[in-house]
């Protein structure tokens, strides 16, 4: 599920399809919900296994990941968004998103109980979040995707593994090299 491994389709110029890619998301399932993650951050999907864990981390940190000789930390994101932690499946799996800033942009692993499908949900059919009555922070939450009848919520990765998270844990993966 690499970016650059996308094909792109006939008569799209590059900033078309940078807006058609805008408005992909890479839909999971945590426990009975869809959420939605746009792929634009997303640069792969990987079989859960091999997660080192890292005394003194926040309980949403499961541990690090060796990935091709890079450690990369893993949050466990149904802990994460409603603290509960995942109940592992044979399904369960590790996204990997490339967060933070333009000038530090960082690999971080997520665990999600599934993978579902690759959705097109375009800008006309987003609705804001919820103010009040979610599960989770409002500002998680990016937008409710309208998608076959229902909403998909879809996540603000980067404040889901804000800043202060990015850093601490960058300097976790510095650590453990």
């Amino acid at each position: 599920m690499n970016k650059t491994s996308m094909r792109t389709r006939p008569g799209l110029d590059e900033e078309d399809e940078v807006l058609d890619q805008q408005a992909q998301y890479l839909t999971v399932r945590l426990g009975d919900e869809s959420y939605a993650l746009g792929l634009l951050s997303v640069k792969e999907i990987i079989e859960y296994g091999g997660v080192t864990q890292v005394p003194m981390m926040p309980p949403y940190v499961r541990g690090v990941i060796n990935l091709r000789g890079r450690v990369v930390p893993v949050v466990d994101l149904m802990r994460r968004l409603l603290g509960t932690p995942s109940v592992l499946n044979r399904r369960s799996c590790i996204v990997i998103v490339e967060v933070g800033s333009v000038d530090e942009r960082q690999d971080m692993g997520v665990i999600v109980d599934a993978v579902s499908q690759v959705v097109e949900i375009p800008p006309s059919q987003v609705e804001p979040g919820p103010s009040f009555g979610a599960r989770l922070r409002a500002d998680f939450i990016a937008g409710m995707g309208r998608q076959d009848g229902g909403f998909v919520i879809m996540l603000d990765i980067e404040r889901v593994l804000n800043a202060e998270d990015i850093e601490a844990l960058g300097e976790l993966a510095a650590a453990s090299v």
